[in-house]
């Protein structure tokens, strides 16, 4: 079993994750943590420990400050990074500091399956031990390629869907099916479809505004939570 710790300074945050986890074949949820103080005694204490899933945003010190620290006491668990800061300094910096993989919140639970997933797949490559030729060396890094929006369904595309996603991320409010039409160049059909289905994965907010008459227009903006 891969055994993993989960810190959050949401404990209701945390509990979801870890149950995330536990969903997963082949990982067990070693403890939990809801500061980094306590995430560090949690790495020194616990008897075996292979993974962090580690929030940014922390009540005393950040993630970062908390795998910088690890790292200075000679602790070489591995990080993924699960947080909502989307901002390049701070995934530069987790890249920098040997976070394997990063997940930005909100994400429904295939999401984090599959950075699992894609880790527990290195495990096994490198467990392997040996030489590597070139062709082992693009699969060891392969395996933390999976995709950040896993199992879209069938006739939906990757681009059309980070297409929509962008706009959603760049936008000042909420926006209509039509707007996000107009701003990505997609037909409004195709844009309510993408949006119904970032809204049904929780990474888009449906709201409803309400005219003079007729019916409701349907806005939708990204999904953050700190």
């Amino acid at each position: 079993m891969i055994e993993v710790l989960v810190v959050d300074d949401d404990t209701r945050v945390a509990r979801v994750n870890a149950a995330y986890v536990e969903k997963v074949p082949g990982f067990h949820v070693a403890g939990e943590a809801h500061s980094a103080l306590e995430a560090l005694h949690s790495v020194e204490m616990l008897p075996r420990l292979d993974l962090i899933l580690l929030d940014h945003y922390l009540p005393d010190r950040t993630g970062l400050e908390v795998v910088q620290e690890m790292r200075r006491r000679g602790h070489q668990t591995d990080v993924i990074m699960v947080t909502a800061a989307r901002d390049v300094s701070t995934v530069q910096a987790a890249m920098r500091q040997g976070a394997l993989q990063y997940l930005v919140k909100p994400f429904a639970f295939a999401g984090l399956r599959a950075k699992l997933e894609a880790y527990a797949e290195l495990r096994r490559t490198l467990d392997g031990g040996g030489e590597a030729e070139q062709a082992e060396v693009d699969r060891i890094f392969g395996a933390l390629s999976a995709p950040s929006e896993p199992g879209l369904p069938k006739g939906h595309s990757p681009t059309t869907a980070e297409l929509v996603r962008q706009c959603l991320l760049k936008a000042d409010g909420a926006l209509s099916a039509q707007e996000i039409a107009e701003r990505t160049g997609v037909s409004r059909q195709t844009a309510q479809r993408y949006l119904k289905l970032l809204e049904r994965t929780g990474r888009a907010r449906l709201t409803l505004k309400y005219g003079d008459a007729g019916r409701p227009e349907h806005r939708y903006e990204w999904a953050t939570r700190a």
